[in-house]
């Protein structure tokens, strides 16, 4: 018996090498769906603000970058990671739309550090800009609005030429955005019911060690599939309906997924998408299948209750893009299905409407094209990489203006994930791979990533507003990314102080001194309760967005004879800064690193290179 199932074990492996099925790079995994799924703990605030006199809130939280060591193989050594609060994923964190919230980043590891929250409109100095690193030993607080309508965001770092090495080892967390009147009008699976799955592909080293990405200049795409950090692992669920928070996070593998009973793999399972990367689609999409790529998130609900004491499988299509096949990349993570249901709260019939989108007006002119290709060994944007300082501003559309983006990939050999920052854009047109032009799920959305495949043309457009200032867009697969696929846009502000809207402090510029990292010799909340919360909600970062869209809208109509001309130095701006000790001046320096000359922001009024497309 012994050598007939080694005969077998031969057989599938060289049959799997000739189907194109590439032998296993990390050791093999011999515990697939033997380990329970983990979930992230939620952290809470560590303390809040509320303002008396107008009511508006600010939640503050602590995150502290840090290596720990956690065992991922049970047969080999602990596995050494680098994640938020010491696990990975990082902690969720849950907040209330329209509650705002400083999150203190410190930094105790040996690397720098950049933190970008995936899916947010934050202003630029609390964006991540690449090159904004908190160094070790040093702190950052950023300042995030929870204004948006309700999604599912992510923060991971963004530090530059090293975003890869940092996500890939631990520096990923979800941050979720509710709003309970939204979830008393759809009553979705809520609670337990409604759970966070981060898939990231990873590769190991003999030892268990994981295999960093740091030398790598294609694409890292690994042969171990992980869900919130586990090895393919299981998750018990009652037969009823669930809500699943999808999320790749992986640095160069995209999936294509679907689901199978146990008992019959060949008969896909339909499944409901409602929500993607901007939140809640329109309406919901029934499919059996799930094209999603690193750094796209979408909302499904399953509905278990046909599958009583079953097993099912979220698997992985083989040949899928550019993505290699390994032993075991076909399989993601099994449900194991019960047969008690323990509440029937959100397990009801999906509404037909789910959100009103924010659809931007339709526009046929293409304003700006943009081909990803790799030449001389460089990943670059129309022969542009972030690197190079004075021309990585590519774009330069109106602040409150409408524009369609082609995005273009000429190669069968990559594709590209596309993330533009500030903007929620709609998917238009895809032409040219054999894919089925936007996905119906993809149509249904507004979205902040879209996957340009091999051979493709993407086409999207965007109100690139609220704000002004100078953002990035890049591919995600960070490999690309670190080198060197990405550049910047400026998005020229206009001046809207005649409507009510005068600028207290720019926020334009993603290096502004004021903002910059600072040494970390403690937290006081005491003071941050008392001190620094009020000082963020006093700056004005995050006026009402609805009534600046609105007046960005009556200056078009009507704009001012006079219009006053704004750059992005933070030099001039005579504001104080608390630090966790006391008041003070900041005197954080600039990075050594060029770059306010890059990120310069112009006005629709200045002169600038915005002026003639206002």
């Amino acid at each position: 018996m012994r050598w007939s199932s080694l005969l077998l074990s031969a057989t599938t492996f060289w049959g799997a090498v000739n189907a194109g099925i590439d032998p296993w790079q990390s050791p093999e995994y011999k515990y697939i769906f033997q380990y329970p799924l983990p979930i992230p703990p939620v952290l809470p605030p560590s303390t809040t603000y509320t303002n008396t006199s107008t009511g508006k809130t600010i939640d503050f939280y602590e995150i502290n970058i840090q290596a720990f060591d956690k065992q991922t193989y049970p047969n080999l050594g602990v596995t050494s990671y680098v994640g938020y609060n010491g696990i990975a994923p990082g902690p969720t964190l849950k907040m209330t739309k329209g509650r705002e919230a400083v999150v203190r980043f410190v930094n105790s590891y040996n690397r720098p550090s950049s933190i970008h929250l995936h899916g947010s409109y934050s202003r630029t100095p609390f964006d991540g800009w690449a090159e904004d690193v908190t160094n070790p030993g040093q702190y950052k607080d950023y300042y995030y609005p929870n204004a948006q309508p309700v999604r599912t965001l992510w923060y991971h770092d963004h530090a530059i030429g090293i975003t890869a090495v940092n996500a890939y080892f631990g520096q990923a967390g979800f941050y979720i955005l509710e709003d309970q009147a939204v979830s008393d009008k759809l009553k979705l699976p809520t609670g337990d019911y409604d759970i966070p799955l981060m898939l990231a592909s990873k590769q190991f080293l003999p030892s268990g060690k994981l295999l960093s990405p740091e030398n790598e200049r294609v694409s890292l795409y690994g042969d171990v599939n992980t869900v919130n950090g586990q090895p393919w692992p299981y998750l018990n669920v009652e037969n009823r309906k669930y809500k699943f928070r999808l999320l790749d996070a992986s640095i160069s593998r995209s999936y294509s997924l679907y689901l199978v009973a146990d008992s019959a793999p060949n008969t896909k399972i339909p499944f409901t998408v409602v929500g993607a990367d901007a939140g809640y689609l329109d309406h919901p999409v029934v499919t059996s299948t799930l094209d999603i790529a690193m750094a796209e998130r979408y909302e499904i609900v399953i509905d278990f209750d046909k599958y009583k004491n079953q097993n099912l499988t979220l698997k992985n299509a083989r040949d899928f893009q550019t993505n290699p096949d390994y032993p075991a990349t076909d399989r993601v993570l099994r449900f194991v299905v019960g047969d008690k249901v323990s509440s029937s709260e959100g397990n009801g019939d999906i509404a037909s409407h789910l959100g009103d989108l924010a659809i931007p007006p339709s526009r046929t002119t293409i304003d700006q094209e943009f081909t990803f290709e790799r030449t001389n060994g460089e990943w670059l944007i129309n022969g542009i990489g972030f690197e190079n300082i004075k021309n990585r501003v590519v774009a330069y559309p109106p602040q409150g203006k409408v524009q369609r983006w082609r995005l273009i990939n000429k190669s069968g050999g990559w594709s590209h994930p596309i993330h533009i920052h500030l903007i929620d854009f709609q998917v238009v047109k895809r032409s040219g791979s054999g894919r089925s032009g936007v996905m119906p799920y993809e149509a249904a959305a507004l979205k902040d990533v879209v996957y340009l495949g091999t051979n493709e043309e993407v086409e999207v457009i965007a109100n690139f507003a609220p704000w002004s200032g100078v953002y990035m867009f890049h591919c995600h697969n960070l490999v690309h990314e670190d080198h060197d696929m990405m550049a910047a846009f400026n998005v020229s502000q206009v001046d809207l102080s005649t409507f009510g809207y005068p600028e207290k402090v720019s926020f334009n510029d993603p290096m502004a001194p004021l903002f910059r990292a600072k040494s970390f010799s403690g937290t006081d909340l005491n003071q941050v309760r008392d001190v620094l919360l009020p000082y963020f909600q006093n700056i004005d970062a995050y006026p009402d967005a609805d009534s600046v869209l609105k007046a960005l809208d009556d200056y078009y109509k009507n704009p001012p004879s006079t219009s006053k001309t704004t750059t992005s130095s933070s030099a001039s701006t005579v504001v104080t800064v608390p630090t966790s000790s006391t008041l003070v001046t900041s005197t954080t320096k600039k990075s050594t690193t060029t770059t306010s000359s890059a990120a310069t922001s112009t006005t629709c009024n200045s002169g600038g290179k915005g002026k003639s497309t206002c």
